[in-house]
């Protein structure tokens, strides 16, 4: 079956080499270059999602945490185990219990997947581990582990298994519409394809709408900045947000701190860019548990990117980062997903193809 994917991300590019594995002669089609748009953007994060347990979706959580596990297994040269402390306070919003119940679950849905389980460590014991963090009503930490990638070269290597496998893929194409009798729009004019898979991330609803069709779920367009600031050791931090539910990461990535993420509501005609307000939230939770404290001068770098969720929630923080699969004749439309799941995402689009091919 002549097969072609819109959108050269980690899911595009998961989905055509799964595509073509299964023997589709399969072509990919980015508008840009690979891996430069919201893919490139991470917090650099193998994980089951420790915080969306909060939230009941155990299901995703526990098939992040097998995909973790094949990720850091396979690609041993751009992955790693990182440990992890989530700091607890007397002033903090999670009780201990809260944490222990959550991250036994975290453990167990890991299973034999696991790489390293949960323990607590007293206020002394946490200071050795990270000496910058406020110790100050610090009652200890829980440690655990998740992994750590460089999000672009691990793309890039998802790219070349595709090119090994057969898939044809084509830089600075950008689609301009869609039928859905499988016909598809470049510059050079119109292609026919059996099945036409669009996997264009924030930008796959706005495809369907310039082609004229009903955009099948809501997307929850969510910018997400993060700063990188001088390095303040080996292990990272899971960090609630004071006076608010969510979660910031401070993570050991390349010799300096990656600290991240905002969640801000966000059009994708405006720019994708931290925001002077945005790096002010950080640097206030930064300065919030980290001595010394750090300026605007400090920023080494920053960056953002924009997540396609599934709109689900009036608190973005707490939007679903599940996946959903819709046809539209021979269009199938992939919306939201997640870095770490992007294989099993696309192991079900295969299984969808394959039973259109059975009908």
């Amino acid at each position: 079956m002549r097969i072609a994917v819109v959108g050269g991300g980690i899911n595009g590019l998961c989905t055509a080499w799964e595509l073509a594995k299964a023997g589709h002669d399969v072509q990919l089609y980015e508008r840009d270059a690979l891996m430069q748009a919201t893919s490139r953007a991470s917090s650099k994060l193998l994980h089951g999602g420790l915080r969306y347990l909060e939230q009941g979706e155990f299901r995703l959580v526990r098939e992040a945490l097998q995909e973790r596990r094949w990720w850091l297994r396979k690609t041993s040269h751009l992955t790693r185990r990182i440990p992890l402390l989530y700091p607890m306070y007397r002033q903090g919003r999670r009780p201990r219990w809260q944490l222990k119940v959550g991250l036994f679950l975290y453990d167990f849905f890991a299973g034999r997947k696991g790489i390293g389980r949960h323990r607590w460590l007293t206020a002394p014991q946490t200071l050795r581990c990270s000496p910058h963090l406020v110790s100050e009503g610090l009652q200890g930490a829980y440690l655990f582990f998740d992994g750590q990638m460089d999000d672009y070269q691990l793309g890039l290597w998802v790219a070349e298994q595709c090119r090994k496998t057969g898939v044809q893929i084509f830089e600075q194409q950008p689609v301009l519409k869609l039928t859905t009798d499988g016909e598809l729009l470049l510059s050079s004019g119109w292609q026919q394809f059996d099945r036409i898979i669009n996997v264009a991330g924030p930008w796959s609803e706005s495809l369907l709408l310039q082609s004229d069709l009903p955009g099948q779920q809501q997307l929850d367009l969510v910018r997400g900045s993060h700063l990188l600031l001088p390095a303040i050791g080996r292990y990272g931090h899971m960090l609630e947000v004071p006076d608010s539910s969510r979660i910031v990461f401070a993570l050991p990535y390349q010799h300096q701190c990656l600290l991240g993420t905002t969640e801000v509501r966000q059009q994708l005609h405006e720019p994708i860019a931290c925001s002077e307000a945005e790096r002010d939230e950080l640097l206030t939770v930064y300065n919030h548990y980290f001595q010394p404290q750090v300026q605007a001068a400090n920023i080494l770098d920053s960056f953002a990117g924009v997540r396609p969720l599934l709109k689900s929630n009036q608190d973005s923080s707490r939007a679903s980062r599940e996946y959903n699969l819709h046809w539209q004749q021979q269009i199938l439309t992939v919306s939201g997903g997640k870095w770490t799941t992007a294989r099993a995402l696309a192991k079900q689009v295969r299984k969808q193809i394959q039973q259109s091919v059975d009908k």
